[in-house]
C-alpha cells in the first residue's frame, strides 16, 4: 500500500506541485509510506499473497488513472464479477489506508504549525495569538469588550450521523497510532518504556485489521450516545477547561477589574438522545439514559481527578500554615490516619459529599467513590466552592504551582461540565407538535377542533392557556400514543433539569417552525411538563424555545415571526426572565435542499440580517444556533472562515453550531487535535463579536444586491433540475447509494422523515451523504455556475459585470468563502467516477437526461470560479486539501468502483450478506477518506 515513487510529480485537475511544495509535504508523504507499507505487510500476512496482489494492482491502476495512463473502465474491470468474500478485505485496505492517511495528514499540520513557530513567524489566522494581536490593535475599551462578550458563548453541539460507525476499539487504536507516529515526528525511536515504535506500529495496525470496523446490527441510539461521550475521555476534559482559562485570563490581564468571561465562554452541547424529529426511536427512556449517562460521565472524571489529588497533595499541618476555611473543611473527616495531612482530609470530605450526591442522581454509580455518609452537594456551585477553598489555602502558603496545576483543571472542569457534563437539546418538528396539542386542547375541553383554527385564532387558545396554571390533563387523561410518548419525553427532560440542573436541557428546539403558533405549541407541551409558567409576574423557563428556519422561505420569515412572537407580552415575559436572552436555529441542511448551495448561503446571511435588525428593535440579545453539517452543501467547511463570514452583529459573543459524524472525529478525537479546532472556534468568536470582519462598508446594500440577483438565478437552475426535471427522484436513487442508506444498518434515524419518495421529506444527511457517496458533491455547487454565467452575460457589460464579482470575492469574507468552500466540493467531485454511478441508471434516456446537465452544470461552474477567482487551481488557496487530495484520492477510486459493483449485485436481488457488509463498508471508506461527507 505504499504511495508510488513517482506519485508526487503526478498532476491532479490543476493541482500541480513546486519543488518547494515537495519538499515541505514530504514528511508527510514519508508518513504515509511508512503506514501503508505496514498495511501491506499486514494484509499479505494475514490474508495472503492473492488479496495483497489485488489490492496493489488496484492502488497501481488507480494512480496510472490520475495520470491519465489507462481509462477508468480498466479499472472497474479488476472487480467484475468479484466474490464478495474477496472484495471484503479490498475494501478494508483501503479503508484503513484512508484512516491511516489521516493520521499522517493531522501530524503533518502539527509539523507544519510547529515549523512555522520555530521560524519566530507571526501567529497564524485562526490561533487564540494572532487574535490576541488583532484585539490589542483595535484600542477597545473594557466597558465595549465586556458588554460584548456578557453571556459570551461557543458550543460545539455533538449530533449522531450514519457515517460515524467505528466501533471504540477502532477509535481507540487510530488514537495509539496518531500518538506514536507523534513521537516519531519528535525524534523518538522507542515509547517511554522502551519500546520500539515501528514495531508498536505493526502491533496496532495488525489490531486495527483484525479488528471489525463496523457493527453487524442496526446502531441504536445507546451506540451513537456512547460515541458522542468518547470525545470527553479523549480529549473534551483535558482540553475544554484548558481553552476557557487561557481565554479568560488572556482577556482579563487586557482589561483588568472587568470580570470578562467569568463564566466559561466554551461549553459542549448535544442532541444525541433528545432530536427526535424524524427519529421514533428517542423515548422518555431514552431521554433518561442520555442525560444520566452525560452525568455518569462527569461525575467518574471527577472521581479519579479527585482520588489523583488526594494522593498529590500530602503536605503536612506542621510544615504549612492552612487557612481558617481549609481547616474547618478537613475538620469535617475525622480520620485519625489523616490528621496531620488537612489538604488530604479535605479532599475526602469532597470526595464522601460527591459520593453521595452520586448515590442521589445517578442510575448507576462510577468506581473511586468514597462512601463516608456525608450529606452530598445541591449543585455544582457547591463542590466548586470547596474546591475554591483549597485553591485559597495553597495559594497563601506560596503553594500557587500546586494549585496551578491539578486542581485548576478540575475546577475549570466544574465551571463548565457541572454535574450534568453538556447541554442535551430537545428537538421536535412542529407538525408533531400541532397534532399532540390538537389532542391535548381537546382531552380538556379547550377546543375540539384547534387544527381548524386559522393562526390568528391559534394564537389566542394558546396565549389563553398559556396564562394559566392548570394543566390540561391529568394522570387519568387517555391519549393516543404519539401524545403520550411525547408528554413522556418532555418530562423526562423536567426530570433532568430538576436532577442535574438547568444546563442539563437548556433548549427546545422546533424543526420546520413557520409561525408563531408552532413556537407557542412547543411552550405549551414545556407547560404541561412544568417546565414553563407564564401565568405570574416572575414567569419561569429554564429550557428556551429555540426556532429552527430551515427551508428558504421560512428563513426569509423568520425575522416577522420573531418579532410577532416578541410582541406577545406573555412570551416577551418569558424572553426577560431568561435575560433577555432569545437563541434562533438557522437550518444549513434543509434550506440547500429546498434551493441550491448558493441560494441557501444568500437565505441564511440575509436572514441573520433581518434577525440581528429584529434584536435590535426588540432589546433582545440574539443567539444565533448553526445548524452545519459536516459538507459544505449543509454548511460545512473552514470554520474559523464561516464565522468570519457572517454579517455584522450576528456572532455578538454567542455562537452554537452542530458537529456531526466523522468531522467530530477529525475535530476531536485527540487532544492537541481538539485544541486546535475549539481555539479556532473561539478565536472566530471574538473576532467577529469585537472587529470589524465584513469589511463591505457603505458598499454593502449595493454588495447585498447583487447577491440578491445571483442566488435567485441559482434556485431557478436548482429548481429545474431537481424539483421540475421528470423522473429525477428516480434518477438519484438509482445512481446514489440514497436507498441503501436507509436499508442497511447505518444509523438509528430512519433515512426519511415520512415514508414517502419526495425529496422535501428525505433527510438532509441521506441527501447529500448519497450525493458525496458517488462523487457528484451536487449539494455543493449545483445552480452556481449558471447564476454566474447569466449575471456576466456575453454583451458589452459582461466585463464590467466580472469585475464587480471579483471584487466582491478580493472584499467580501462571505463571497470569497463561499467560492473557497465550493471550490474545495469541486475538487472532490469527480464526473469519471459519477459516470460510472449514472451506470446504475437502467432508463438511458433518464440518464443522458440528468446526468447530462450535471455535467455541463460541472464544467459552466469550474469555468467561472476560475474567471472570478482568476486562479487556474482550484486549491490555490487551500494548500492542506491540495495536499490532501494529490495523496490520496488515487486510494478512493477502488473503493468507488466496488460500491458500484456490490451496489448492482444487491439490486439484482444478490441476498448474500457479504455484499450488504461490503456496500457499509465502502460507505464507511469514503466518508473516512473524504472527511466531510454527510
Amino acid at each position: 500500500m505504499a504511495d508510488g515513487p513517482d506519485t508526487a510529480l503526478a498532476p491532479i485537475g490543476s493541482v500541480r506541485r513546486t519543488q518547494v511544495g515537495r519538499e515541505a509535504t514530504e514528511p508527510m508523504r514519508e508518513d504515509i509510506r511508512l503506514l501503508g507499507a505496514i498495511l501491506g505487510d499486514t494484509v499479505r500476512e494475514q490474508s495472503g499473497d492473492d488479496v495483497f496482489d489485488l489490492v496493489e494492482k488496484a492502488r497501481v491502476e488507480s494512480f496510472r488513472v490520475r495520470r491519465s495512463e489507462i481509462d477508468r473502465a480498466d479499472l472497474s474491470r479488476l472487480f467484475d464479477g468479484i466474490e464478495a468474500k474477496r472484495a471484503i478485505p479490498v475494501i478494508r485496505a483501503f479503508t484503513h489506508f484512508a484512516l491511516l492517511a489521516n493520521v499522517a495528514e493531522d501530524i503533518h499540520r502539527e509539523r507544519r504549525r510547529a515549523v512555522h513557530v520555530a521560524a519566530g513567524e507571526p501567529p497564524q489566522h485562526s490561533t487564540l495569538a494572532a487574535t490576541y494581536l488583532k484585539l490589542d490593535g483595535a484600542e477597545l475599551d473594557a466597558a465595549t469588550v465586556a458588554d460584548a462578550l456578557e453571556g459570551a458563548l461557543v458550543s460545539p453541539v455533538i449530533t449522531a450521523h450514519p457515517t460515524e460507525t467505528r466501533r471504540r476499539t477502532v477509535f481507540d487504536t487510530q488514537h495509539r497510532i496518531t500518538e506514536l507516529m507523534r513521537m516519531r515526528l519528535f525524534g523518538w525511536t522507542e515509547t517511554e518504556d522502551g519500546r520500539n515504535i515501528e514495531i508498536e506500529l505493526r502491533r496496532h495496525i495488525l489490531v486495527l485489521w483484525q479488528t471489525a470496523l463496523i457493527r453487524l446490527s442496526r446502531l441504536k441510539i445507546q451506540d451513537e450516545i456512547e460515541t458522542g461521550l468518547r470525545y470527553y475521555s479523549a480529549a473534551f476534559f483535558e482540553v475544554i477547561p484548558k481553552v476557557n482559562a487561557e481565554v479568560r485570563a488572556a482577556l482579563q490581564a487586557r482589561w483588568p477589574d472587568s470580570h470578562i468571561l467569568d463564566q466559561p465562554i466554551l461549553r459542549p452541547g448535544s442532541w444525541i438522545g433528545g432530536d427526535r424529529d424524524g427519529n421514533p426511536n428517542v423515548t422518555a427512556d431514552v431521554v433518561r439514559l442520555a442525560t444520566g449517562s452525560a452525568a455518569y460521565t462527569a461525575l467518574a472524571q471527577y472521581f479519579v481527578e479527585l482520588t489523583a489529588l488526594e494522593q498529590e497533595l500530602s503536605m503536612s499541618g506542621r510544615l504549612v500554615k492552612v487557612s481558617d476555611e481549609l481547616s474547618a473543611l478537613a475538620d469535617t473527616c475525622t480520620e485519625p490516619a489523616r490528621a496531620d495531612e488537612p489538604y488530604r482530609r479535605a479532599l475526602r470530605v469532597i470526595h464522601g459529599r460527591l459520593t453521595t450526591t452520586a448515590a442521589a442522581i445517578l442510575d448507576r454509580q462510577p468506581g473511586h467513590r468514597l462512601d463516608l455518609g456525608m450529606p452530598g452537594y445541591e449543585t455544582p456551585a457547591e463542590l466548586l466552592a470547596d474546591l475554591d477553598v483549597i485553591d485559597g489555602s495553597l495559594r497563601a502558603h506560596g503553594s500557587a504551582v500546586l494549585a496551578d496545576d491539578r486542581l485548576a483543571r478540575l475546577r475549570e472542569a466544574v465551571r463548565v461540565f457541572g454535574f450534568h457534563l453538556s447541554g442535551l437539546d430537545m428537538r421536535q418538528n412542529s407538525e408533531v407538535h400541532e397534532e399532540v396539542v390538537a389532542e391535548l386542547l381537546a382531552w380538556a375541553g379547550v377546543h375540539s377542533d384547534y387544527l381548524s383554527l386559522d393562526e390568528a385564532e391559534r394564537v389566542e387558545v394558546l396565549v389563553t392557556e398559556l396564562a394559566t396554571r392548570r394543566p390540561l390533563i391529568g394522570p387519568g387523561a387517555e391519549l393516543s400514543e404519539l401524545a403520550a410518548k411525547e408528554l413522556d419525553i418532555v418530562r423526562a427532560g423536567a426530570r433532568a433539569v430538576q436532577v442535574f440542573g438547568p444546563q442539563a436541557v437548556p433548549n427546545y428546539i422546533i424543526s420546520m417552525c413557520q409561525s408563531v403558533s408552532d413556537m407557542l405549541e412547543a411552550a405549551i407541551l414545556l407547560k404541561e411538563a412544568g417546565l414553563l409558567d407564564a401565568s405570574g409576574e416572575r414567569p419561569y423557563s429554564p429550557v428556551g424555545i429555540v426556532p429552527l428556519f430551515e427551508t428558504i422561505d421560512d428563513l426569509q420569515r423568520g425575522s416577522a415571526i420573531l418579532e410577532a412572537v416578541l410582541d406577545l407580552p406573555l412570551y416577551r415575559g418569558l424572553v426577560t426572565a431568561r435575560g433577555d436572552h432569545q437563541e434562533v436555529m438557522l437550518g444549513y441542511s434543509d434550506s440547500n435542499k429546498d434551493g441550491g448551495y448558493l441560494a441557501a448561503n444568500w437565505a441564511l446571511y440575509r436572514a441573520e440580517l433581518d434577525l440581528v435588525e429584529s434584536a435590535q428593535k426588540t432589546g433582545i440579545r440574539l443567539r444565533l444556533f448553526h445548524g452545519r453539517g459536516g459538507t459544505v452543501g449543509r454548511g460545512g467547511g473552514p470554520s474559523y472562515d464561516a464565522i468570519l463570514a457572517q454579517p455584522p452583529g450576528a456572532v455578538k459573543g454567542s455562537l452554537r453550531l452542530t458537529e456531526q459524524g466523522e468531522i467530530i472525529a477529525a475535530k476531536y478525537a485527540e487532544p492537541r487535535i481538539a485544541h486546535r479546532n475549539l481555539e479556532t472556534l473561539v478565536a472566530a468568536t471574538l473576532e467577529s463579536t469585537l472587529l470589524d470582519v465584513e469589511g463591505l462598508g457603505d458598499t454593502a446594500e449595493p454588495a447585498y444586491e447583487v447577491l440578491d440577483d445571483l442566488a435567485a438565478r441559482a434556485q431557478r437552475a436548482y429548481s429545474e433540475l431537481v424539483h421540475e426535471t421528470p423522473g429525477f427522484v428516480e434518477y438519484f436513487k438509482a445512481s446514489t447509494p440514497v436507498s441503501e442508506i436507509g436499508a442497511l444498518n447505518i444509523g438509528s434515524r430512519p433515512a426519511s422523515r415520512k415514508p414517502t419518495t419526495a425529496i422535501s421529506d428525505l433527510r438532509a444527511i441521506p441527501w447529500v451523504l448519497a450525493w458525496s457517496q458517488s462523487r457528484v458533491m451536487l449539494p455543493g455547487w449545483y445552480g452556481t455556475g449558471t447564476a454566474f454565467q447569466e449575471y456576466v452575460g456575453d454583451g458589452p457589460d459582461a466585463e464590467a459585470r466580472l469585475g464587480v464579482l471579483r471584487d466582491l470575492y478580493a472584499r467580501w469574507p462571505f463571497f470569497s468563502t463561499v467560492l473557497s468552500n465550493m471550490a474545495q466540493v469541486l475538487a472532490k467531485a469527480d464526473m469519471g467516477l459519477a459516470a460510472r454511478y449514472s451506470e446504475l441508471v437502467d432508463d438511458e434516456a433518464l440518464r443522458h437526461r440528468v446526468f447530462d446537465k450535471i455535467v455541463a452544470e460541472h464544467d459552466r461552474t469550474i469555468e467561472m470560479l476560475k474567471l472570478i477567482t482568476g486562479q487556474d487551481d482550484l486549491l490555490a488557496d487551500n494548500p492542506a486539501l491540495a495536499r490532501s487530495v494529490f495523496n490520496r484520492f488515487p486510494y478512493l477510486e477502488p473503493l468507488n468502483h466496488l460500491q458500484v459493483e456490490l451496489l448492482r449485485r444487491y439490486r439484482s436481488g444478490d441476498e448474500d450478506e457479504l455484499v450488504q457488509r461490503g456496500i457499509l463498508l465502502t460507505m464507511s471508506g469514503l466518508a473516512t477518506a473524504l472527511r466531510n461527507s454527510g
